[in-house]
């Protein structure tokens, strides 16, 4: 394997969302050298790949803020540490060395590093199909908005009932001809602030509905729903379905790393150190009890991982940093 295909680092960090990101900065900031690397072909993680133009309210210092702005604020100030970025790339392997850990991409790039920070998020993410509606994918139907002004002066017919449901029938609303949401229960699992501005809004709800079935000649023209109280069976006009199901996440080869899992999440201690001394975790793949999984907690658990890493990698650092205001 050439030398071009080998990385050395102090830091190793799995994910670039908005976690990751800042973790890359944070980690400059404690004088680390940094490699970020990613599945996706761009930096930002789900939030930039599924909805950049959504706004995005639990992050401190914004009232609100659009998700790609956030997203383009974290890849500038990262970067001050001067990351390198290995994107379009999945970590495969970790195997332990004397001094760090060896991680080979599945593009066979080797990273060296001393420790690595997974902020991966859920993994990769496959959107769960509409049964009714699969024959019309790429015909109307689709999983995603993120461009909303695609579906401008269109009929839309939302099937779902958790954020992104919700908060693309918030973001259409404005554009759309019209907008209907179909959700199989009365109540929403979606943030109580979007489901309030949801019900104030001229979206028109129909819950508990489901989608019997979809049609159209060649794209989709109307969309069949059913009151799972009554029975009643109602006609939607529609140009575009979108189905906001949720996702079937998957972790990959890090569930063969030989880290204690919780479920779907990595569990680590109050220090965000998984159960391998060289590795740590933060962001919603991060479990612990008392988990609270928001975008400004992960920002906070970036910070603190880094800074229990600082002595992983240099023994003479310490774990409490100076204030960001003195410089490093």
């Amino acid at each position: 394997m050439g030398a071009e295909n080998v990385e050395n680092t102090d830091l190793l960090i799995v994910g670039a969302g908005p976690v990751g990101l800042y973790a890359a900065y944070y980690a400059g900031f404690r004088g680390m050298s940094v490699t970020v690397v990613d599945a996706l072909e761009q930096p930002g993680g789900q939030m930039a790949a599924l909805y950049p133009e959504k706004q995005v309210y639990d992050v401190a210092g914004f009232p609100a803020v659009k998700a790609q702005d956030l997203v383009d604020n974290l890849v500038e100030q990262a970067a001050q540490a001067g990351p390198r970025y290995l994107l379009g790339q999945s970590a495969q392997t970790l195997t332990d060395t004397p001094d760090g850990v060896t991680v080979t991409t599945h593009r066979g790039t080797v990273v060296r590093a001393k420790a690595v920070l997974i902020t991966a998020g859920i993994g990769s993410f496959t959107a769960r199909p509409l049964p009714a509606g699969t024959a019309y994918e790429n015909r109307g139907l689709r999983y995603f908005v993120p461009k909303p002004a695609e579906l401008t002066d269109a009929d839309v017919v939302i099937v779902g009932g958790g954020d992104s449901a919700v908060d693309w029938a918030l973001a259409l609303e404005p554009l759309a001809r019209s907008v209907a949401l179909v959700h199989r229960r009365p109540q929403f699992r979606a943030h109580e602030h979007s489901v309030r501005l949801l019900r104030e809004s001229s979206v028109r709800l129909y819950t508990p509905h489901e989608v019997r079935r979809i049609s159209g000649e060649d794209h989709v023209e109307e969309v069949e729903v059913r009151d799972l109280g009554t029975g009643e069976i109602e006609h939607l006009k529609a140009d575009a379905v979108v189905a906001a199901l949720g996702f079937v996440a998957n972790l990959g080869p890090l569930t063969q790393w030989g880290l204690t899992m919780r479920g779907r999440r990595i569990e680590v201690d109050r220090t965000m150190r998984t159960n391998h001394p060289r590795v740590f975790a933060a962001g919603d793949i991060a479990d612990y009890d008392g988990k609270v999984a928001l975008i400004s907690v992960g920002l906070g658990e970036a910070a603190l991982a880094v800074n229990h890493i600082a002595p992983v990698i240099d023994p003479t650092l310490a774990t409490v940093p100076g204030h960001s205001s003195d410089g490093i």
